[in-house]
């Protein structure tokens, strides 16, 4: 088993680990794309990328695979995983993963893409060791949250006990946990590794890097690693707010609409002011107030002269 396997710092592990979540994984959700997109979401249960050296060839084997992956929208449920691997445990399928807990969501629209990813009572094995678990954990969760217009969240939990290869073991966020068994290998767990941009986000719950070799059931050594409760997200590329309308909105004055053009409204203009000397109403008015002068003369005549008799 080469040790300096082991040697990576823990900010190696995570820019492999929950940065890696932000690009690696391809088609993880559904989108729009350009304005007013949907946003992008996935989650998985458990991630492994395993190389199985066999005992009776000088070949390796590649174990890839997931538990419940999906992008959104989306769940799964399934609890169990089983692999099948030529040349190993008899061709028998391999129990990866057992638990009573095993779920994924992933959610998405124009507002707001959200995934999570939780495992509860569950143990991981690898290929040779059927009988003594990798890992065992009491609960692990992973979430990630984008909401258009706003910073994108992402949190991962490791709650209750953890064990690996049999032994109890204490995270801590200051770096990885190293445990070592002798006669069957060494595993490094690195814990909630989260990483977020302006529009993205990305966790973790826990990474492990598996560096065993049990040498039985025809297995020599096993490299690699495995990722358990991991979420992303990709917020929604929302739609531009409405422009309010201006503080001062320029009205303009309806203007009379009729034949002439500016010259006929000057021309009414003029008229209209000239009537406030003269107008089609001044003869009349003109000759009443003569008929009354001409009446009131006639009264007073014939006062006088009925004064003078």
């Amino acid at each position: 088993m080469n040790s300096h396997t082991f040697r990576m710092p823990a900010a190696v592990l995570l820019a492999t680990g929950a940065v890696a979540l932000l690009t690696a994984p391809p088609a993880f959700a559904t989108g729009g794309g350009g304005a007013g997109g949907e946003g992008k979401a996935g989650a998985v249960v458990l991630r492994a990328g395993l190389d199985v050296g066999l005992l009776n060839k000088t070949v390796h084997v590649p174990l890839k695979t997931t538990l419940n992956e999906v992008s959104a929208p989306a769940t799964a449920e399934k609890t169990a995983l089983t692999v099948t691997l030529d040349g190993v445990e008899g061709n028998n399928p391999v129990s990866v993963l057992r638990a009573d807990v095993a779920t994924s969501k992933a959610t998405a629209d124009k507002t707001r893409a959200e995934a999570e990813a939780n495992l509860a009572k569950a143990s991981v094995h690898v290929p040779g060791m059927p009988l003594l678990s990798l890992i065992e954990v009491e609960k692990v969760t992973s979430k990630a949250v984008c909401e258009a217009g706003k910073k994108p969240v992402a949190s991962a939990n490791v709650l209750g006990k953890v064990t690996a290869l049999g032994k109890k073991v204490t995270l801590t966020a200051g770096g990885p946990t190293k445990v070592d068994v002798p006669g069957v290998g060494q595993v490094v767990l690195e814990l909630s590794g989260t990483e977020t941009t302006s529009t993205t986000a990305a966790a973790a719950a826990l990474r492990l890097k598996v560096a065993v070799n049990p040498l039985k059931l025809n297995v020599a050594q096993v490299d690699g690693e495995i990722v358990l409760a991991e979420a992303h997200c990709e917020s929604p590329k929302g739609t531009e707010p409405a422009a309010p309308p201006p503080a001062n909105p320029d009205i303009k004055p309806q203007t009379a609409t009729g034949t002439g053009g500016a010259a006929a409204s000057g021309t009414t203009a003029n008229a209209n002011l000239a009537e406030t000397g003269g107008g089609s109403l001044t003869p009349y008015v003109a000759g009443g107030a003569l008929t009354l002068l001409a009446i009131g003369g006639g009264a007073l005549l014939l006062t006088r002269r009925g004064r003078a008799s």
